[in-house]
């Protein structure tokens, strides 16, 4: 499993709305995202990234992943970190397509 981290570019939230939708059915399209969210600012509104738990084997599909989500193309995002991740603690339900 690998845990996906974005950050947006400054100033970029017209742009985050404006792609959202194709987004969303991106991420819902597909059988392997465990979960995932936007990151806020303190204010606990105002979107500044995205984490992704993605239930892929490789690094590569990771990145595949990101490459071809709606929010990278459009530009949005300034940083993308990948991490291998393990599940320890709390649990995750089962993925709903």
């Amino acid at each position: 499993m690998y845990c996906v981290l974005c950050l947006d570019k400054p100033d970029s939230g017209a742009l985050r709305l404006e792609t959202r939708q194709a987004h969303l059915d991106y991420v819902r399209g597909t059988d392997f995202v465990q979960a995932g969210g936007p990151l806020t600012a303190e204010d606990g509104e105002t979107m500044i990234g995205s984490m992704l738990l993605l239930n892929v084997d490789t690094e590569q599909a990771a990145q595949d992943f990101v490459a071809n989500d709606p929010y990278q193309k459009a530009g949005l995002f300034a940083e993308v970190s990948i991490h291998r991740w393990k599940h320890v603690i709390g649990s995750l339900a089962p993925v709903q397509p």
